[in-house]
């Protein structure tokens, strides 16, 4: 069984005109424009699942003796230590 509901919505009067002219173009109404156009948001944002950072974790002891203390730019320069720049 399917239920109606009768709701009022505000368009500004720009969108509202083309949405009129679009619908006697496509011998359609406002109504099932603006009922098209809720359905494809609706199944778009069902069809993105928000996003998730996958467990990427690595066996061993942690971070190698001298670096544990080290700051950030410490670490970096061991990083990039013998490949330029």
């Amino acid at each position: 069984m399917v239920t109606h509901m009768k709701t009022t919505i505000e368009i500004p009067d720009a969108l509202l005109e083309e949405a009129r002219k679009l619908a006697t173009r496509e011998r359609t109404t406002v109504k099932a424009l603006v009922e098209q156009g809720l359905r494809q948001v609706v199944a778009g944002r069902k069809r993105s699942a928000p996003f998730r950072l996958r467990k990427a974790t690595f066996k061993g002891k942690g971070l190698q003796p001298g670096v544990k203390e080290a700051s950030w730019e410490q670490v970096r320069d061991l990083i990039y230590e013998g490949r330029g720049g």
